[in-house]
């Protein structure tokens, strides 16, 4: 897999503060930046303009925009007549009202996709134990596609402390912890404000959901099923595979089940399904695809995404 992170005369697109983030990468700045200090910090000072696009001989090219970079002139793509830019500097902007309130501070910023794909990760000041020791700490969590077909993406994710695994919330929960506005209108901050609630109801309902699955022990082939589910196998294009024991298990499913007793915070809910659905986020987070890049791309805007979504579902309707 290519790799997904941007790098801008040798230098990642990445910058991060206080402790080094879970997939590695970035340049340190100093803790307690303002939105737009980590912005400048990050490489992401720059805007994008939407310019007419003609063909080789000069003939206007009707409905379709080119979406131009201002620092290089680079063609981050193609949108059409009315398709709504999100300028950087908006995306910072969101977070100024809660950082100067104390409710978050910054915590990483960075771009993707050569510029198409720019992000910022807040951490809220908002966190539970699981178990005694094992913390869980909320983050919000802004992604600003300079793209075709996506649409901006503002989020909460919880992150495990101990092993730093993003978690997902699950599709229950996830309306009022997630929110995406489409190109197609002019970007309201308020109304994407509004619409979060900034979501400490959904934390607290994600707190009793972890310490449930803390509470309830998993038995041999429940187990086996639910690596099943969550790493379906499949021959010839077909899921509903039969599947006894560990050897039958895809394996990308083995080695989630294989990091039950060698993952980062093993020690906390040993033989539960907070155990397993960790399994699986560590799995997706630390070691599945060949670089970091690309497992937090996957993590946060991929398939990997989804996987933790439906890993939180299935462990809950196993353990229940």
């Amino acid at each position: 897999m290519a790799h997904e992170l941007e790098i801008v005369n040798g230098k990642a697109q990445i910058a991060y503060a206080g402790d080094v983030p879970w997939h590695g990468m970035g340049t340190k700045v100093d803790s307690n930046l303002t939105p737009a200090e980590i912005q400048v910090a990050a490489g992401l000072d720059w805007s994008v303009v939407k310019e007419t696009m003609t063909t080789s001989s000069g003939v206007e090219i009707k409905g379709k925009k080119a979406l131009v970079r201002s620092v290089d002139n680079k063609v981050l793509d193609v949108v059409g007549d009315n398709w709504n830019p999100v300028q950087n500097d908006e995306a910072f902007e969101f977070f100024s009202e809660f950082v100067n309130a104390g409710d978050m501070e910054m915590h990483t910023a960075g771009s993707l996709k050569g510029g198409k794909m720019v992000w910022a990760l807040a951490k809220v000041k908002e966190s539970f134990d699981v178990l005694k020791g094992d913390q869980v700490d909320s983050y919000l969590l802004f992604s600003n596609p300079h793209m075709y077909g996506k649409s901006i993406d503002v989020r909460f994710t919880p992150i495990r402390v101990v092993c730093n695994n993003t978690l997902s919330l699950s599709l229950e929960m996830s309306s009022a912890n997630a929110t995406k506005m489409s190109h197609r209108k002019v970007f309201d901050p308020s109304e994407v404000k509004e619409t979060m609630g900034l979501a400490h109801e959904k934390f607290e309902k994600f707190r009793e959901t972890a310490q449930f699955l803390a509470s309830r022990q998993f038995n041999g082939e429940s187990l086996i099923k639910y690596y099943n589910e969550v790493f379906p196998r499949t021959y010839k294009g077909k899921k509903n595979i039969e599947v006894k024991s560990v050897e039958d298990l895809a394996i990308n499913a083995r080695k989630a089940y294989d990091l039950l007793g060698t993952q980062a915070g093993a020690e906390f809910g040993k033989g539960s399904w907070w155990s397993a659905f960790n399994s699986v986020t560590y799995f997706t987070d630390h070691e599945m695809g060949r670089s970091a890049d690309a497992r937090l791309t996957s993590s946060w805007f991929g398939s990997n995404q989804t996987r933790k979504v439906k890993a939180l579902e299935k462990a809950v309707e196993f353990a229940l």
